[in-house]
């Protein structure tokens, strides 16, 4: 059933490249110079507000149990809160598939072409000639307006190569595209496990998770991406000036990050996992640890995840593993009595029953957890501020000729070189945290049920962060290399502007006023959708 998923997935990102990354050029191309900055930040906001509703029916849907409308769910013993919930996955898909289709309708009605502003011109081009273009073209509107041309796929076959050779040997693209694609997998591996994080180490069901993601940290990438727009139009920044402010928001932002890494949880305590039947905590896991004097006559088994909490505060592994005989009561209001394993901690004398699923989240969690959503909201904030800039800095370092092919190489490297493995090697590393593995009924490995949570934290914020570290290093480079080229393009715009008055000279008396046009200066490499 994969291949589907897999299929459907390939259809939605061929459904995208009108928006991104074509759609990126197509603004470029026909907004004023100075509106540019701040449209594009407006699509950038636009696309990261899509998944708070994401989140939210994310959040919907994992409180829906999955087999609803199937099963009776007054015989559902499991809440969500439980690590064996499993959410109705399915009714998001097609929730979000009707409405990606309804929203697919209006780009049937966009024009092919939009009139053209005449700062679009090149810029080695003088006033006067740019005058002479628009002129020449129209005597009467400001703008230039382009006929539809047919594509000529023959000839798009022939200039794909040394196209592609171009770019790829421009040295500031191909350094932006490494750290990118770096910085990409630092993002997707940190937001794809953020809400399983929340999860485990913060005692939240996976519903209450996806809810604080969709209300609380998305909105702040969306304002931080739009105020990005902002600031360039408003400063009119160029392209150093754009570089400077993503190098320094992003470098901000992972010093901020830092802080994560105190506000840590102590793992939940398990009888026979982290803490043992007496009580005492940072207990060596192994599988024999499960088994107790409380519970040595029971004939448990070990590859059950049944958790109950005593009335101790500590979570037992399964009702049969706490030493519990008798039960009363049904479904979820189910209590188990006489739980042997309960009366042996060095705890209070207390109750001798259990309840079903783990313990709720210890008590320095609950107050360490609003001060987690609130660094997590500023530093989300400050490090998306530099989006909209980075962007507009690959937009501006580029030939406009090669401005598309550049948007979908970098679309392809980072779905590709990001958006693929790193879910894949993050979820890995994670993995080996985990301490206790659910096994399915064919006898496999399952899902992991509990993670060392220090662990946890210190695997996955330290892999975000050294990934993030990697690409400073090459960033520093990389503004070696951009100073370079802007000095080399200064000096040959000079060069140019040097030749053009020559031939403005000597072709003013000849021509009556009319100006040679410069081979570079070419008011068709605007990119169409």
């Amino acid at each position: 059933m994969w291949m589907f998923v897999l299929l459907g997935n390939v259809l939605r990102g061929i459904g995208e490249t009108p928006v991104q990354p074509l759609g990126i050029s197509y603004i470029d191309d026909f907004a004023e110079s100075e509106n540019a900055a701040l449209y594009i930040g407006c699509v950038q906001t636009i696309s990261i507000i899509g998944p708070v509703f994401g989140f939210l029916l994310g959040s919907l849907c994992a409180k829906i149990y999955v087999d609803v409308g199937y099963v009776d769910m007054e015989t559902i013993t499991i809440t969500p809160e439980d690590a064996r919930w499993v959410g109705a996955w399915w009714l998001g898909y097609l929730i979000a598939g009707t409405v990606t289709l309804l929203s697919a309708v209006p780009f049937w009605f966009l024009p092919k072409s939009l009139p053209m502003p005449v700062d679009k011109h090149d810029s080695s081009c003088t006033p006067e000639q740019t005058r002479f273009i628009k002129d020449a073209d129209s005597p009467t509107l400001d703008h230039k307006i382009r006929l539809e041309e047919p594509a000529n796929l023959h000839v798009m076959a022939n200039e794909f190569v040394p196209t592609l050779k171009t770019l790829l040997g421009n040295p500031v693209y191909i350094l932006y595209l490494g750290v990118t694609v770096i910085q990409f997998n630092s993002l997707i591996g940190m937001v794809t496990y953020k809400p399983k994080y929340i999860e485990q180490h913060y005692g939240q069901s996976a519903s209450k998770a996806n809810f604080f993601m969709g209300m609380i940290n998305i909105p702040a990438v969306a304002l931080g991406m739009f105020s990005g727009g902002v600031v360039i139009k408003k400063y009119k920044l160029g392209v150093m000036g754009a570089a400077k402010l993503a190098f320094g928001t992003s470098l901000l932002g992972f010093f901020l990050s830092f802080l994560f890494l105190a506000m840590g949880c102590e793992n939940s305590k398990v009888a026979g996992i982290t803490v043992s039947y007496t009580g005492e905590e940072d207990l060596p896991y192994q599988e024999q640890s499960l088994f107790s004097d409380c519970n040595s006559g029971c004939l448990c088994s070990t590859k059950e995840w049944d958790p109950v909490c005593g009335e101790n505060g500590i979570t037992y592994v399964s009702p049969c593993l706490a030493g519990c005989t008798s039960s009363r009561g049904s479904g979820r209001n189910m209590v188990f009595d006489h739980c042997r394993c309960v009366a042996v901690t060095n705890i209070l004398p207390v109750n001798l029953t259990a309840r079903l699923g783990q313990c709720l989240p210890r008590y320095n969690c609950d107050r360490v957890f609003p001060y987690f959503l609130a660094l997590s909201v500023l530093s989300s904030f400050i490090i998306s501020l530099g989006g909209t800039p980075g962007l507009m800095l690959l937009v501006r370092c580029i030939k406009p000729e090669l401005k598309s092919l550049a948007l979908g190489i970098h679309t392809l490297a980072t779905r590709t070189l990001a958006g693929i493995p790193a879910p894949i090697y993050f979820g890995a590393i994670i993995d080996t945290t985990c301490l206790k593995w659910a096994y399915n009924t064919c006898g496999g490995r399952g899902a992991c049920r509990i993670y060392n949570t220090s662990s946890y934290r210190i695997v996955y914020l330290g892999l975000t962060l050294g990934l993030r570290a990697v690409s400073f290093f090459l960033c520093i480079w990389g503004f070696d290399l951009l100073r370079k080229h802007i000095k080399r393009e200064k000096k040959a715009l000079s060069n140019d502007s040097g030749e053009l008055e020559f031939l403005r000279k000597e072709n003013g008396s000849a021509t009556g006023g009319q100006f040679l046009l410069s081979p570079d200066c070419n008011p068709e490499r605007e990119t169409r959708l």
